[in-house]
C-alpha cells in the first residue's frame, strides 16, 4: 500500500467554544473530548503503517504549543511550516503541495483540519485505504460523513448514486442549509455531511489551482522559495505570502472541480464547532448531563457542566439544556439550543476591549508557560513552570522588579552576570533594570512564584538580550 503525507491543518480559533477556545489558544490545542488535544488525537488518527510524518501548517503564535505537544506524545513532524499570517486553507494546501512536490512530484497527501473528532480510527484508516487507489489515478477524494440528523451548521455533499463502501462521483457542494432542505436531503440518502478531509497526489492538486485558482500559484510559490528554516520549522516569506487572497479550498478550488469523488465515512465524526456539538461527542449520565472537572448537577437535565480550574467548584441545580463553563477568568451561561451565539458574546467582549475575548489566561511559551494569579495596585502575581532543559531569555525590564520563590525544582539564576541556583523554599530579588535569566536545568519541571512589584507590568517590557528561541530584541517573554 501507498505511503501518504497527512498534512495537519492547525490554525483555526474556534470562537464558539470560549471561554475554553481563544485566539491565543484555540480549540485544537484544548483537551474537549478526553485527556489528549485534538491536535493530539489527530496525531494519533493520523499515523501507523500507510502515513509519512505529517506536514503541519500553523502559525508562529502556535508553533511552540505544537511542538510541546507533539514532543508530549512522542510524535515527531516531517514538517512544520509557519504561516506569516493566517490567510484561510487554499493558500495553505497549496504552499503543502508544492513543498512535497519539490521531491516526490506525485506524493498523496491526506489533508485534515487538526480539531475535528473521529471517534472510530480503525474506520477512518480504512476509508483511507479504500479511497487511496482513486488518488493514485489521478482523482481529488473528498470524504463525506453519513448523517444522523438535519443537521443546518455543515456543508453538505451531493452524490452521483447512493453510498457505497467505495468513492463515488460528487454532484455539488451544498452550502449550509436551512432546517426543512436539510431535512429533505437527510430522507433522500443521497447526501452526506462535508468532513473537509482531502486526498489527492501532489501533482493532482497543484494543477487543480493552476485551472480554478491561478492567482494563488506566483504568490505562495514565492512566499515557499523565499522560505528560511528557523529552530526546526519552515518560514514562509511574508511579503509574497501577503499578497495571497484569504480564501478557502472549497471555495478556491474544490466547488469547481467536475471529477471529484466522495468517500463515505461512518456517523460520529464532528468537527466540534460549538458547546452543543461537545456535549453530543461526550458521555452523558442517565439525565443526558455532561460532566467535567469538579462540576455537579442536582435535578438538571441535557446540560453541559465544565470546571476548568483546579480549586473551583461547579454546581447545577434544576437546569435544563443549559450550557455552563466556569474559568478562573471568565464563566459563560447559555442555552444549548443557543451554542452557535457563543462566537456574539466573543464579538461583544472584543467590542469592549475585555482581553478575556482572546487571550487565554493560562500564557503559554516555548520554555513553558505561566498563570496570571493576581494583578493589583503595583504588583502583579504569576505562577511560572519552566520545562526540564528549557530557558528563558537573558532579558532586563524599565518598569518593573520581580521576586522569584521557587517552590518546585530548583532554579538556575543569571543575574548582572552573576549565576547561582535557587532550590524549593529559596527565593532571589531581581531589581528593576538587572541584567537576568532564568533555566531549568534538571530533568523535572521548574516551578515558581514571580511577584512583581513596579509601575507597568505589560509583556512588552523587556528589552532581550540573548535568546534560544530567535525571538528578537524584545516582546513577550
Amino acid at each position: 500500500m501507498a505511503s501518504l503525507t497527512p498534512v495537519i491543518l492547525c490554525g483555526g480559533s474556534g470562537t464558539r467554544l470560549w471561554p475554553l477556545s481563544r485566539k491565543s489558544y484555540p480549540k485544537q490545542f484544548v483537551p474537549l473530548i478526553g485527556d489528549q488535544s485534538l491536535f493530539q488525537m489527530a496525531l494519533h488518527r493520523l499515523s501507523g503503517a500507510i502515513f509519512s510524518k505529517p506536514l503541519i501548517i500553523t502559525n508562529s503564535d502556535f508553533r511552540f504549543i505544537v511542538t510541546e505537544q507533539l514532543a508530549a506524545i512522542g510524535h515527531d513532524a516531517g514538517t512544520i511550516l509557519i504561516e506569516p499570517e493566517g490567510r484561510n486553507t487554499a493558500p495553505a494546501i497549496l504552499a503543502a503541495a508544492l513543498h512535497l512536490a519539490q521531491s516526490t512530484p506525485d506524493a498523496l497527501l491526506l489533508i485534515a483540519p487538526s480539531d475535528h473528532v473521529v471517534p472510530d480510527t480503525a474506520d477512518f484508516r480504512a476509508a483511507i485505504a479504500a479511497a487511496l487507489p482513486a488518488a493514485q489515478a489521478g482523482r481529488i477524494v473528498t470524504f463525506g460523513v453519513t448523517p444522523d440528523r438535519a443537521e443546518t451548521g455543515y456543508g453538505w455533499l451531493e452524490l452521483a448514486g447512493y453510498p457505497t463502501d467505495a468513492p463515488t462521483d460528487l454532484l455539488r457542494f451544498v452550502e449550509k442549509p436551512g432546517a426543512a432542505v436539510a431535512a429533505e436531503m437527510l430522507a433522500s440518502g443521497k447526501y452526506l455531511w462535508n468532513a473537509g478531509i482531502y486526498l489527492a497526489a501532489a501533482s493532482t492538486l497543484i494543477a487543480a489551482f493552476k485551472l480554478h485558482a491561478p492567482h494563488l500559484i506566483s504568490p505562495v510559490q514565492a512566499a515557499l522559495q523565499n522560505a528560511k528554516p528557523d529552530l526546526g520549522f519552515l518560514r514562509l516569506a511574508p511579503d509574497p505570502w501577503s499578497q495571497t487572497e484569504a480564501i478557502s479550498i472549497d471555495y478556491a478550488v474544490m466547488e469547481k472541480c467536475t471529477d471529484l469523488v466522495v468517500m463515505p465515512l461512518s456517523p460520529g465524526w464532528s468537527d466540534l464547532g460549538d458547546w452543543d456539538a461537545v456535549a453530543r461527542t461526550s458521555t452523558a449520565n442517565d439525565q443526558g448531563n455532561v460532566h467535567y472537572g469538579n462540576a455537579h448537577t442536582m435535578d438538571c437535565t441535557d446540560s453541559i457542566l465544565r470546571a476548568e480550574t483546579d480549586g473551583l467548584a461547579l454546581v447545577g441545580i434544576g437546569l435544563d439544556h443549559i450550557i455552563a463553563i466556569a474559568m478562573p477568568d471568565a464563566v459563560l451561561v447559555a442555552d444549548r439550543r443557543r451554542a452557535q451565539d457563543v462566537r456574539l458574546a466573543v464579538k461583544m467582549l472584543k467590542a469592549n476591549s475585555h482581553q478575556q475575548a482572546e487571550t487565554f489566561p493560562r500564557d503559554h511559551r516555548p520554555w513553558g508557560w505561566f498563570d496570571r494569579l493576581v494583578t493589583g495596585d503595583g504588583f502583579q502575581v504569576k505562577r511560572i513552570v519552566v520545562h526540564p532543559g528549557a530557558a528563558l531569555s537573558l532579558q532586563s525590564h524599565v518598569h518593573r522588579a520581580e521576586h522569584w520563590i521557587v517552590v518546585s525544582g530548583a532554579a538556575a539564576v543569571t543575574l548582572n552576570g552573576v549565576q547561582s541556583t535557587v532550590h524549593a523554599n529559596q527565593s532571589i530579588y531581581i531589581p528593576q533594570g538587572a541584567k537576568h535569566r532564568l533555566e531549568n536545568q534538571t530533568t523535572t519541571p521548574m516551578v515558581l512564584i514571580e511577584v512583581q512589584t513596579g509601575s507597568y507590568f505589560g509583556e512588552d517590557d523587556i528589552t532581550r538580550y540573548e535568546d534560544l528561541y530567535a525571538r528578537g530584541p524584545g516582546g513577550k517573554s
